[in-house]
């Protein structure tokens, strides 16, 4: 797809990641101009009545009883950017920023909020010179929208606030000036239908679906390592197994595991061993991995709806039909995001366990410490207390935030959904896991070494040697911080996995299973 029809087409995770990168181009076709036309018209019409309709000709929240003039409505939207703007703490990233954009625009070009086709136009062209203003991370409680950073988002429409422009920040009426253009004039209830809505939640759930996929694959892949430098049994990946209990989380986490060790000389060593059973950080794999891709699937489907929907309000059917609702209430987007947060701190905890289990010299050949001459050297003893720290902190973070609610606005919105801060802290949480994932990869990668001359199979081989490409076997202590890093940004980048799938297709083997495209987000 080389372009994207806002209010029209349907919306994923993946699509608009790359809107806000500009690999697909964003248009408003004829028929969503003439929706939102229609509706910018309805809402000028009520203006200019005697229908008291919420945040078009009152004011609002508690304020919502007091009656505005005809002449004021402008004036009131101005306002409302104006002292609704109180985010506090640093800027979010460029990209977040991007994303709220593009989720709003997709979100009023449906034509039920009332917005002008000017003011549309204006943030696509924002979006089209990257000029993206600077939305404060606090401030949000994820009810009556998300106020304060979508105001923050917005001022720069009426030529106030700050902007990143050509790599500075800058105030944003001077970039305005600087290109020609003069701030706009917010017509009724345009400022409202702009800071009304979930779009800082659902951006930052976009990048939580794009991570959790990419760490989800690699905790596979880290896996299936470890099975091999410990020598662990594959029989409790068997297909026939999990028919028996059929998640599709497990069968795919099963099957990607085979899938990776087919053909291993290291597993087809130790087939008729008699080791009975491995550690349930082994063993379990299918089930703990399946389970937090069970969850993917529940946050990708619900941010799915929640990107193609209208969550701003009132909502404008037409001048006689408004309904003052609650679609900017982040509830349906709060739990999942908790949830997943649960679900990335699950890969974590697991995957120390088998860093711990790497070391501890169990396994034959595979020294203790994963290191032969200890003792004068430490060997790997450390890098696992980073990873039981960081298992540990996401475990504070795993409370939900959703289970939390403050009344504000003086009572009138009674129950808030803190869907701001689960957001957060989901990708707080998932940053550290790729940290514990990058950690087990270095792990794993020394535990493989010493079974040469056996080999693993074509599509481990490949990923095993572009690990030792750029990490040395540790033989001696040495600063292994960098080392730690290298691998970190190995499963950021999601190299591996397009190393996975490139020598999958070259050597007529499989990689994806028949479950991939149901994750595919």
């Amino acid at each position: 797809m080389n372009s994207f029809h806002f209010g029209q087409d349907r919306l994923t995770a993946s699509l608009a990641l790359k809107l806000a990168r500009k690999e697909v181009r964003g248009l408003l076709g004829p028929e969503t101009s003439r929706r939102i036309r229609n509706s910018s018209t309805a809402v000028e019409k009520i203006a200019q009545g005697d229908k008291i309709v919420y945040g078009i000709n009152t004011g609002f929240g508690p304020l919502c009883t007091s009656k505005i003039s005809a002449a004021d409505t402008k004036t009131l939207q101005k306002n409302l950017l104006k002292s609704h703007a109180v985010g506090v703490g640093e800027p979010v990233d460029l990209e977040i920023s991007k994303l709220m954009m593009v989720l709003k625009v997709h979100a009023l070009a449906q034509g039920f909020s009332g917005i002008r086709l000017e003011t549309l136009e204006r943030i696509i062209w924002m979006l089209k010179k990257d000029i993206i203003p600077l939305v404060p991370i606090q401030g949000s409680v994820g009810a009556s929208g998300d106020l304060a950073p979508l105001s923050h988002l917005f001022l720069p429409l009426i030529g106030l606030g700050k902007v990143n422009f050509e790599g500075k920040i800058q105030h944003a009426g001077d970039v305005l000036n600087q290109l020609g253009k003069s701030p706009l004039h917010l017509g009724p209830k345009e400022g409202l239908a702009l800071i009304n809505g979930t779009q800082f939640m659902t951006a930052h759930g976009v990048i939580v679906v794009a991570k959790l996929h990419n760490l989800l694959t690699h905790a596979s892949i880290t896996g299936a390592m470890m099975i091999e430098g410990l020598m662990a049994s594959i029989k409790p990946f068997s297909a026939k197994l999990h028919q028996l209990r059929p998640y599709d989380g497990s069968r795919h986490v099963a099957q990607t595991v085979l899938n990776l060790l087919k053909d291993s000389e290291i597993v087809a060593s130790h087939l008729n061993c008699a080791r009975v059973q491995d550690p349930y950080s082994l063993r379990c794999i299918p089930q703990v991995h399946g389970a937090s891709w069970n969850a993917f699937l529940h946050i990708k489907q619900i941010l799915e709806t929640e990107i193609n929907s209208v969550t701003d309000n009132p909502i404008v059917f037409d001048e006689n039909h408004c309904i003052s609702g609650g679609h900017f209430h982040g509830q349906p987007i709060a739990l999942p995001l908790d949830y997943a947060t649960l679900a990335a701190s699950e890969i974590g905890n697991i995957a120390d366990r088998r860093i711990y289990l790497s070391i501890e010299g169990d396994t034959p050949g595979v020294p203790k410490l994963l290191l032969k001459e200890t003792g004068l050297n430490s060997g790997l003893m450390i890098p696992q207390y980073t990873t039981a720290a960081l298992a540990s902190e996401n475990k504070g973070l795993c409370f939900p935030a959703s289970a939390d609610s403050i009344p504000t606005s003086l009572g009138q919105e009674d129950h808030v959904s803190m869907g701001s801060i689960g957001a957060r802290k989901a990708l707080r949480v998932i940053e550290n896991v790729e940290k514990i994932i990058g950690i087990e990869l270095f792990y794993a990668a020394q535990a493989m070494d010493y079974h040469a001359p056996l080999k693993s199979g074509k599509i481990m081989s490949a990923i095993y040697q572009q690990v030792r490409e750029m990490i040395d076997p540790v033989v001696s202590d040495r600063i292994l911080y960098e080392d730690m890093e290298t691998a970190i940004d190995l499963v950021k980048s999601g190299e591996l996995i397009k190393l996975a799938k490139r020598t999958a297709d070259q050597e007529g083997l499989a990689f994806e299973t028949k479950w991939s495209e149901l994750f595919e987000y």
